[in-house]
């Protein structure tokens, strides 16, 4: 299958180039787990040349001292390019991760309005805060300044490369930062496709580094080094967790996104099928590979068979194939590791008692031989489940929706159902009473919380959570806070003799 890329894939100080030791890792089509490309594999040294590139551009070139404005402009031509290349980068992103060319292509409509967003935010940045008051002299000026924070680490996940990469991205290099890119092993080409684009807009080439590796091979390099400032995280619990600890080392910013375990709550006076579709879509999309998916159920006793049934029903219908097919409904998971992990779930769910009531396995290849190549697994729903079963507690970031329910007209234990997690990423609430449906959305102890739909978002608006499923924000006017550092001037127009010291005798100790 051609592809608009070609080796080498390193880019490393305005240079495409190959790894150091010359090694390769193939990327592989989830659908039929067919090679698409080799990529290079990075080293530690490739990572130690990336770091001191970016170091060096950053100290030495003008390109945190340009205007807002000035950036802001390359920001607007990288957005129309994303337009103009959009075919292709969708078709990358599909064939990388699965997901259909429908799902794709949202993805770079919305990478596109991300840049045009922080193209017009970041002006704002531009404009510096005088500050006034009773005790700051005429003869003062007193100003609030922002700028870049200097070298970038940006690790983005493999479920949504390009759309993770650019809401670090357009930030990043809007407040005038250098950046080392560095993609999921699993579904690095929508990535390097995005380094040739940005160059193309015009991009100053040092600006932006890219290095395909696993985590294990480079990461430790990235995140201990004194020449990195900061560090943006995409991904799972524990690995964030150990990007934490060694940012520690060097006191250096570090913000992470870690997942989540997300509460849908439905109660008992929604229409049947509506509801049934909302909870479909909130945990099915992209095969459930959506940090912010619906994957609990928390529904209301009097209509929680009946809701069951009809998800089960759908969930049965859903056409699973190649997302490059029109007719698919949804694809594969991501690659074989991940699908073991996600069949292992199900497994521990049986020993916990609870009860499959669809999917739970691949499909059947006999039935559907045209799956039987690729990481498929089937839309699963899983019911008589509590919160003592880790198939409830953990993250399985697979097609998995897990139901638990409560009593009639129980506000309280539905919040306390949904609140009951580690994790506080995002969560929805679905009641035709609107007044209650808000009222329970704001005892939610998550990021971004959906009332009577699921899923939505804009560049605008800001994106995290709480608990341990991370720290900062990304989007929104806080996702430009993160890459900017916040400078206090204090300019006095008439210098006069502070006098503390009086100099009038000898000295003397006290």
């Amino acid at each position: 299958m051609s592809v608009p890329i070609s080796r080498p894939t390193l880019f490393i100080d305005g240079q495409w180039c190959s790894s150091s030791d010359g090694k390769t890792r193939p990327t592989i089509n989830p659908y039929d787990a067919s090679v698409i490309m080799e990529v290079d594999e990075a080293t530690a040294d490739d990572a130690q040349r990336a770091i001191a590139c970016a170091k060096r551009y950053f100290t030495t070139s003008d390109w945190p001292h340009r205007s807002y404005e000035d950036r802001c402009a390359l920001l607007t031509r990288m957005a129309e390019l994303l337009q103009s290349n959009k075919a292709e980068l969708a078709r990358l992103e599909t064939i990388d991760t699965g997901k259909t060319l429908g799902e794709s292509e949202i993805d770079i409509d919305d990478v596109t309005n991300v840049f045009q967003f922080y193209a017009k935010e970041a002006l704002k940045l531009g404009q510096d805060k005088r500050v006034t008051g009773p005790l700051i002299p005429d003869t003062v000026t007193s100003q609030i300044i922002h700028e870049p924070v200097g070298v970038c680490v940006l690790i983005t996940p493999w479920n949504y490369p390009i759309l993770q990469l650019c809401w670090k991205l357009a930030p990043a290099l809007a407040t005038g930062n250098c950046v080392i890119v560095k993609p999921s092993e699993v579904t690095p080409l929508s990535s390097i496709y995005l380094i040739k684009l940005l160059v193309e807009a015009g991009f100053p080439p040092q600006t932006v580094q890219i290095l395909t590796a696993s985590g294990a091979s480079i990461g430790p390099a990235l995140t201990e080094s004194e020449d990195v400032d900061l560090v943006s995280f995409t991904g799972g619990l524990q690995t964030g967790r150990n990007i934490i600890r060694s940012c520690a080392q060097t006191v250096k910013r570090c913000t992470v996104e870690l997942g989540g375990k997300n509460p849908n709550v439905v109660f008992a006076d929604c229409d049947l099928d509506w509801a049934v579709d909302n909870v479909l879509t909130a945990v099915f999309v992209h095969s459930g590979q959506v940090c912010s998916a619906g994957a609990r159920l928390i529904v209301e006793e009097s209509i929680a068979d009946a809701l069951v049934a009809g998800v089960v029903q759908r969930a049965q219908q859903i056409v699973m194939g190649d997302g490059l097919n029109p007719a698919s409904e949804t694809g594969p998971l991501v690659s074989a590791e991940h699908l073991a992990k996600v069949e292992s779930y199900v497994a521990l769910a049986k020993k916990e008692g609870a009860q499959i009531l669809c999917g739970g396995s691949r499909p059947d290849p006999k039935r559907f031989p045209h799956l039987a190549k690729g990481y498929f697994f089937l839309p699963t729903v899983i019911d008589k489940c509590d919160r003592t079963m880790r198939i409830v507690q953990e993250e399985t970031f697979g097609p998995i929706l897990t139901v638990e329910r409560f009593p009639d007209g129980d506000e309280a234990k539905a919040i306390e159902l949904a609140n009951d997690t580690k994790y506080g990423l995002a969560g929805g609430v679905q009641s035709k009473d609107q007044a209650r449906a808000e009222r329970v959305a704001r005892r939610l102890r998550h990021g971004t919380v959906w009332v009577n739909t699921y899923g939505a978002y804009t560049a605008q608006s800001e994106w995290g959570g709480f608990g341990m499923s991370g720290n900062g924000r990304e989007l929104g006017s806080k996702g430009l806070d993160e890459y900017v550092e916040v400078k206090h001037l204090w300019s006095e127009s008439k210098p006069a003799v502070m006098g503390w010291f009086k100099g009038t005798g000898e000295a003397a100790h006290i």
